[in-house]
Order: structure tokens, then sequence, then C-alpha cells
């Protein structure tokens, strides 16, 4: 029987699979299979720095391509795998190949959701952000002047419009509910960022939904938004969440809800099989959540890692998650589902605030915004468990660092 690690996936949770095992010392043949024709690379400064040409793509690569040769992982790129055989313990590639595993991690991720085709979804011009294709493929397009129209008014949409008004492009975002960031922050943060993008030229556009595309020659030339109102766009960038990549763990037969569904040490269904981040649902405070953050992807991906080399302790999630957007850096501790109190506190610096989510006395999570401060003494609450009272941090007196020291 194989001893062989195998790892379906080459995105941040796999990639932390695999470096963690050798940083280890697992001596295990490891084989990691990704879908894309690079190696793994970072995919946050996608969207930033490197779609305005600020860094070079191999400034995001986990580690040059030798390192894989000089650490015995055997890198597979542009492979597909097409069926998990959990009886024979192998994977069927899309070349015709199986590989044989004694473990085996499915790190596959989530993608984007598409527009229907119906409604124009596949005309030339509009874009997903999710890998290099699609950063470059947006990069080619993002000249002054330009018309973008911003489908979906979360982080991902957001950062896109941040990012197209650094390219002097026109920039309206539509939001279908009744105000931005609608499912993954208050009312109190959504009116903050609304605010800095309108001050930027943005025109946000809530309580709107998109009709369908309209073409010319096979590209996007027009939107018809609900109301009836047509716009003229020469792009548009869809920023409507994402799926999970759990169709080969269902089709294995593994346990799938949101995701696949994982215990606290990552196993799914079957003890041979383990699960880590974007495709994956876990226990979170006696809940089952599904944790769509890089920072989430790696700290499993690792914690997977040591109990594959005999550590006992569970995967106990510290959700963080942070978005910059022109000079602001959003930076988030927690998870705030379930709040039903919000307190906002002014930081020290002119401009800079936090946003406090507490389940009665509980403190769930804070949005600090240019706050740094406000951040890190936050992590620091929800680690050691402590709860400050709302009026303690309403009131502008009180010493926050002072707090995570009770």
């Amino acid at each position: 029987m194989s001893d062989r690690i195998v790892i379906v996936g080459a995105g941040q949770g796999g990639f932390a699979v695999a470096a963690k095992l050798r940083a280890l010392k697992d001596h295990r043949p490891i084989t990691l299979i990704g879908a894309e024709a690079v190696p793994p690379y970072q995919r946050p400064p996608l969207s930033k720095k490197y779609l305005l040409g600020e860094m070079a793509f191999e400034r995001l690569l986990f580690r040059p391509m030798d390192w894989y040769a000089e650490n015995g992982v055997e890198l597979r790129l542009e492979c597909f795998v097409e069926r998990i055989d959990r009886e024979a313990k192998t994977v069927a590639m899309q070349d015709g190949t199986t590989i044989e595993y004694g473990t085996l991690v499915v790190a596959t991720g989530a993608s984007p959701r598409r527009l229907p085709k119906d409604i124009g979804g596949e005309l030339d011009g509009v874009f997903v952000m999710r890998d290099k294709t699609d950063a470059d493929r947006l990069a080619a397009v993002m000249k002054p002047g330009a018309r973008l129209l911003v489908v979906g008014g979360g982080y991902v949409g957001l950062e896109a419009a941040a990012v197209a008004r650094k390219f002097d492009v026109d920039v309206t975002v539509i939001e279908m509910a009744d105000r931005i960031l609608k499912r993954v922050a208050a009312p109190e943060t959504a009116a903050i960022m609304g605010e800095i993008h309108r001050s930027h030229g943005v025109e946000i556009l809530e309580n709107t939904g998109l009709v369908h595309l309209e073409g010319e020659n096979g590209h996007v030339r027009r939107a018809v938004l609900s109301g009836g109102t047509t716009i003229e766009v020469g792009m548009v960038v869809v920023g409507i969440g994402v799926t999970p990549n759990d169709q080969l763990a269902k089709e294995a037969g593994l346990t799938v809800a949101n995701g696949i569904v994982v215990d606290a040490f990552g196993r799914t269904s079957d003890p041979a099989v383990f699960a880590v981040g974007d495709c994956v649902e876990l226990p979170f405070k006696g809940e089952r959540i599904r944790l769509e953050s890089v920072p989430n992807a790696v700290d499993q991906g690792e914690a997977v890692a040591a109990i594959l080399t005999g550590s006992h302790m569970p995967y106990e999630p510290e959700p963080w998650f942070w978005s910059d957007q022109y000079d602001v850096k959003l930076q988030i501790a927690g998870y705030n589902g379930g709040y039903d109190r919000v307190v906002t506190r002014d930081g020290a610096r002119e401009g800079s605030k936090s946003i406090w989510y507490f389940k009665g006395m509980e403190l769930l999570a804070v949005d600090a915004i240019n706050d740094a401060r406000a951040y890190v003494c936050a992590k620091k609450l929800l680690a050691a468990g402590i709860n400050p009272a709302p009026d303690a941090i309403a009131d502008p007196q009180t010493d926050l660092k002072a707090l995570t020291s009770r």
C-alpha cells in the first residue's frame, strides 16, 4: 500500500500542507496537483499590486521552481483529477493515468459565480477575478476613460472598483441589496466604505440589479439595469460570490453540505481523506461554517500537516481577513455571524474607525478601518476569550490595550 500523500489543488491551502509537512521533517512522498500552468502563488496581490503592474508575477510565487525537486515534492501542473477511487485509494487523472495514495488531501478551493449565458455572461469583456489568467485579461483592457460596470457590492467588487479608478476608469457598482457589503458587514462599515468609494468618483447604485448585457460583434457594450436604465460599458467585473469546488468529493461519496464536511482535525467522512481551505465546511463555536479566506486556508493546511505527522491538536479557526482599497486598509478580526449589536469607535488617527460586533455581551468580531491598534487589540481579546463591555468600547477614554491585560 502506498504511503504517498496526494494533494489535489495547488492554491494557498494545498501548498501550505506540502510545505508544512516538509518543515516538520515528514519524508513521505508528496504529489501536489495544480490545474494552472504556473507554480503555486499568492492570490491576494493579483487584484491589487499585480494588476496595477507594481509587482512582478515571480514575486508572487511561494517558492522557486527548484524548491519542489529539492524537497521531494512532485509538482504536477496543468493537471486535472477526474475521479477519486476511495476503495482502491487512487485518483484518476484527465490524461488517463492514476496515482495511488495513502492519504489524500482535497484543497480544490472555490470558483467565482458567473453571469448566465442568457443575459450576456459569455460576451467578451465580462470578467471574474480569481487567478493569474483573470488578472492578465483584465489588465489588458484597463485604460483611462474606459467604462467599467461592477456587478456586486461585496469586497471583490469594491476592490476591483478601487483598482480601476487608479487606471482612471469610469466605474459604476450595482448591488441588488439595499446596501453594499450586505452579507459580510454591518451598515456602519458599509456606509464608511461607500463614502470612500464615492469620494473617489465611483457611482454606487444600490437596490439595482442587472437585467441583461448587450453586445456588438461579441463584445459587451451596454448594460440594462432593473428599472429600465441602460448604461454604456466596455467591460464588466462580476463579484457575486463563489461556490465551493466540492463536486469531485461529492462524486466520490464523501459527505458534502456547504462544501466538503470535515471534523476539527480536517478529516472528511473517509479517514484517509482530508480537506482544507475554501472548499470546506468546518466546525466553529458549535456551528458549521465555510471560511473564504487566505489565512484560514493556510492555517488549516498547516494544522492538517501537523495532524498527519502525529499531532492530536484540533484546528480551532481564528478568523481574520483584510481588504485594501485606495489608501484604506480594512482589517477584520473574528467572525460576525449572529451579531445583534454594533459599537463604532473613533481611532487615534484622523479618519480611522473600528466597528465592534457583539452578540449579547460576547465580542464576535471587529472591522478596523485604518486602525491597526484596534485590530491588534481585537485579535488579542478574541484569542483570549475576553469580552469587553460594549459601553467601554464606545467610550473614547477607554484604553483598548488595557482591556487585553485582564
